[in-house]
């Protein structure tokens, strides 16, 4: 199965990879090209834009970094636009629902197929292909995709209509980054009173509130260490996306509302590109912040 791949971040440098070890031929694009090099040593090859990855594949998944990007990419010169008569295109890219659409629109009535297949997880579920897959669409490309998403995650949904899979991506995010903050809220509290907040990192975890991302951003955090598996950034973005999703259902969100604060706090002290778990930064005192 050949299958090209448009955007080599974090994510898609780590699926591409997978796809390839799986025995796929992947084609890659990257706006920085220079990022395609270590996708040559494992064997892909490189199309020089978006345009001509997709008149030499069959299928192409892309994996970008907000709406914007995922925008361009289609409709921008030498976008996917040019050639999608009779090709398929899954966008795996987190975004709203309204970009989805316009997306989905306009690829259909160029003759092509589209599928919206955002994922949960983030770099080392991308790694070892332990990815949620959130897709809505096209039934039958969903199917075709099958082979693909088995190797790119653990698990694959398939959603309904166009629109549905950005806004359960949007949902989990956003319970993501609620959690996040309350989890740095406590550690903080838990060291400001005199606790060893490594104990509360036990307690929390032989509880009913032991998850995943405590056991795995707890000690991390507890170094200062924010490596970038999920840059906070992102989780920005996917805030601010969740709470428009709010206001056009009439859905009041103070809790998120309060934990994009913190984000955006982070982003203003310079934390954008480091692991989303740096909001714990904001909370600590000014002469521990820089």
């Amino acid at each position: 199965m050949e299958v090209g791949f448009l955007g080599l971040g974090i994510m898609g440098k780590a699926m591409s990879i997978n796809l390839l070890r799986h025995g796929f031929k992947v084609t890659v694009w990257n706006r920085t090209l220079s990022k395609c090099d270590e996708l040559l040593q494992h064997g892909a090859s490189v199309g020089e834009n978006p345009a001509a990855v997709v008149k030499k594949c069959k299928y192409t998944i892309a994996m970008l970094s907000d709406p914007l990007a995922a925008l361009s990419v289609v409709f921008d010169k030498d976008g996917v636009l040019d050639h999608i008569n009779g090709k398929s295109y899954i966008d795996m890219s987190t975004v709203d629902a309204d970009t989805s659409s316009k997306i989905a629109e306009a690829i259909k009535a160029k003759g092509g197929y589209f599928l919206e297949a955002p994922v949960s997880g983030s770099k080392k579920p991308a790694e070892d292909g332990q990815l949620i897959i959130l897709a809505a669409g096209d039934k039958a490309l969903y199917d075709e995709a099958l082979p693909a998403f088995d190797v790119l995650g653990k698990k694959s949904f398939f959603l309904g209509e166009v629109g549905n899979g950005a806004r359960m991506k949007l949902v989990v995010n956003m319970i993501m980054g609620s959690m996040m903050n309350a989890f740095s809220e406590g550690l903080t509290l838990a060291e400001r009173s005199g606790l060893n907040p490594g104990t509360l990192l036990d307690v929390l975890d032989l509880g009913a509130m032991s998850n995943g991302m405590f056991r795995l951003k707890g000690p991390t955090m507890l170094q200062n260490s924010y490596s970038p598996a999920f840059p906070l950034k992102h989780q920005q973005k996917d805030m601010r996306l969740a709470l428009a999703l709010g206001d056009e259902n009439a859905v009041s969100m103070p809790v998120a509302a309060a934990a994009n604060e913190a984000f955006k706090k982070a982003r203003s002290m310079g934390l954008g590109d480091l692991d989303f778990s740096a909001v714990h930064e904001t909370l600590k005192a000014p002469d521990h912040s820089s």
